[in-house]
């Protein structure tokens, strides 16, 4: 059974986390946070950004930094089911069938240009993502715990792509960019790499795999004031009655919002939420889950303009504060 942590003790390992992991790459505050918290959240991460920006070494150092394992699948056109789950392979020496797990049994699996692979591929992770295992030949394996999926996508490049269905982009919690550096980020990439003789950066393990898996927990003793939870709701509801917006966001994404909001919460250390926890994940969390109608589209809106716009003209509670103590 996995202890709990409590959620004044969850920003400490956070912390420590973010500056062992930002002591290798050079990444936005903000964006490490938005990854770090959709951890916390027991969530998926969905990263669109173009090739050389660091998001493979972002998975394998959170891995890394975590004492997680860690496994990489490079989704190709040809790439299949079984590649990823894994497949009965038959023993000449016995004559039976033995089952040999393919790269998803890790604790990270790092889903690199998932939107290159057919959608009969695609969907093999679904059940890993949503039930945390997977089935071959009518039996069932259970992943490793904790497991989560970073996976990415060029928004450049469309030939020889499939675009993920809304049923499996509902699969990530968030969805973010790691984006280019600033200047000063920038330069600071090249004197880093001027002072180690590898060429990839190293990270340490911070915490052990008990401690990771126990801090995945602890977001569910964040208490909600039940003028939060409305706030939740109506956000939600907002989305589908914009007319910018042919589908809004499903109630499985509302409940998406209240476990990425009491994350970020945790992150900070506080065991009850306020409506800047909302506010902070409300993008990451709720952009992907909406599909524009036709003229939104050609008049080129994005999905993140339509949640700060929700953002903007639903109320916020007044009286949600701190618990009494």
């Amino acid at each position: 059974m996995t202890n709990r942590i409590a959620p004044e003790r969850v920003a400490d390992h956070v912390s420590a986390l973010a500056e062992e992991i930002e002591s290798a790459i050079v990444l936005d505050e903000r964006f490490l946070e938005t990854v770090l918290t959709a951890v916390l959240a027991d969530g998926h991460v969905l990263l669109e950004d173009v090739p050389g920006t660091g998001k493979t070494i972002t998975a394998e150092s959170i891995a890394t930094a975590m004492g997680l394992s860690f496994s990489r699948i490079q989704f190709t056109p040809d790439l299949l089911p079984a590649d990823i789950t894994g497949s009965n392979v038959y023993n000449d020496h016995d004559g039976s069938f033995e089952f040999r797990k393919g790269p998803v049994f890790a604790n990270v699996l790092l889903a690199d240009e998932i939107n290159r692979a057919p959608p009969k591929t695609q969907s093999a992770l679904l059940e890993a993502m949503q039930e945390r295992q997977v089935t071959v030949d009518g039996t069932t394996y259970d992943l490793p715990t904790p497991f989560f999926v970073i996976a990415t996508q060029n928004p450049v490049e469309q030939e020889g792509t499939f675009e993920l269905p809304e049923a499996q982009l509902d699969r990530f919690l968030v969805k973010s960019a790691i984006g280019y550096p600033d200047r000063d980020g920038e330069r600071e990439l090249l004197f880093r790499r001027l002072d180690r003789y590898a060429s990839a950066p190293s990270v340490t393990q911070t915490i052990d795999r008990e401690t990771a898996a126990a801090l995945r927990t602890a977001p569910e003793a964040v208490s909600v004031d039940d003028d939060l939870v409305d706030y939740v709701v109506d956000l939600s509801r907002a989305t589908r009655e914009d007319e910018r917006v042919d589908t809004g966001v499903s109630p499985r994404g509302t409940q998406r919002l209240l476990e990425a909001s009491r994350a970020a919460a945790a992150f900070r250390g506080r065991d009850y939420l306020v409506p800047d926890d909302i506010k902070r994940v409300a993008e990451p969390t709720l952009a992907h889950r909406l599909v524009l109608s036709t003229e939104a589209r050609v008049n080129r809106v994005a999905e993140r303009a339509v949640i700060q716009d929700v953002l903007d003209t639903v109320d916020v509670p007044r009286d949600a504060s701190a618990p009494e103590a």
